[in-house]
């Protein structure tokens, strides 16, 4: 569903500045797969879903999503794409939700603009995220957890393959925001929908398959899930540790390159220095500071 390589976004700030949101960064996205992208303020994650959404162009790379090179669309093809291919939900409900309509009225929209107004399909929509008894309300009658629930819903309305979810849980309290993370994981299984969730919350790692962390604008590791789905039903998710039932991997650029963590070096007293020592050891890469030894 998506493929990304190398793939960079540069930012103009003014003649002489520039700033580098993306650097290089690699991403694949398997049809079907539910998966979360994580990673601090100013990482690159928000940039990746505006690249991935259509919103805004790589400046250089690869990036290929529903079979759509989107660096070559054409500006007619890039509406297309971001009417018919992909949904969007995002934090700000603001962005969501017009909030003189009422709730049908807000999915049946994205119809209306692509030419395909059916009243039955939006009430199904509504159904499916559990908000089939909030037709006629409008945005001040919704609470928080409603109202990103309807989000989802007007997401769905042009049937996209593919639907980015921008800080979904990001304004509401823990419970509801399991709430929210349990209707995409419905619509997931039910459906088969592409859904990629961007947070800066790293407790998402407990709660899905697999998250990959960004951080200065590249895919730095991945948490995956020892097994997938694996008796899920009858897990406590208040209870699960990461340590437990998933593992991190760091992921290798071309260059044979990894991002270390920060905790990391500083368990090791790195301090201010940038030179480690490297050694192979029965099998394993072990890195040393040079200080200690």
């Amino acid at each position: 569903m998506i493929q990304c390589k190398d793939l960079v976004k540069i930012y103009k700030v003014d003649d002489e500045h520039e700033v580098m949101a993306l650097q290089g960064l690699d991403l694949e996205v398997q049809k079907g797969e539910l998966m979360g992208i994580i990673g601090s303020s100013g990482s690159g994650k928000s940039t990746l879903l505006n690249m991935l959404g259509g919103l805004d162009r790589p400046t250089a790379g690869k990036c290929v999503v529903d079979g759509k090179d989107l660096l070559r669309l054409q500006p007619k093809e890039l509406v297309s794409y971001k009417l018919e291919s992909v949904g969007f939900v995002w934090q700000n409900n603001a962005r969501n939700i017009i909030p003189y309509l009422t709730a049908i009225e807000n999915v049946e929209l994205p119809m209306l603009l692509k030419g395909r107004h059916k009243r039955e399909r939006a009430k199904e929509l509504l159904e499916l995220v559990g908000m089939g008894h909030r037709f006629h309300n409008k945005l001040t009658m919704l609470s928080g957890g409603e109202q990103q629930r309807v989000a989802i819903a007007i997401s769905l309305a042009n049937d996209p393959n593919l639907l980015l979810a921008d800080e979904p849980t990001g304004s509401v309290d823990s419970k509801t925001a399991d709430v929210i993370l349990g209707v995409f994981r419905e619509l997931n299984r039910s459906l088969q929908k592409t859904i990629v969730i961007v947070s800066h919350d790293t407790e998402l790692t407990k709660k899905l398959d697999r998250v990959v962390a960004i951080r200065d604008g590249k895919t730095s590791s991945e948490i995956l899930r020892k097994s997938f789905y694996e008796a899920e039903d009858l897990l406590n998710e208040k209870e699960m540790k990461a340590e437990e039932t998933h593992v991190e991997l760091a992921v290798i650029d071309r260059a044979g390159r990894i991002q270390i963590p920060r905790d990391y070096l500083d368990s090791i007293e790195l301090g201010d220095a940038n030179k480690l020592r490297v050694e192979l050891e029965d099998g394993k890469i072990t890195l040393v500071n040079p200080k200690s030894s």
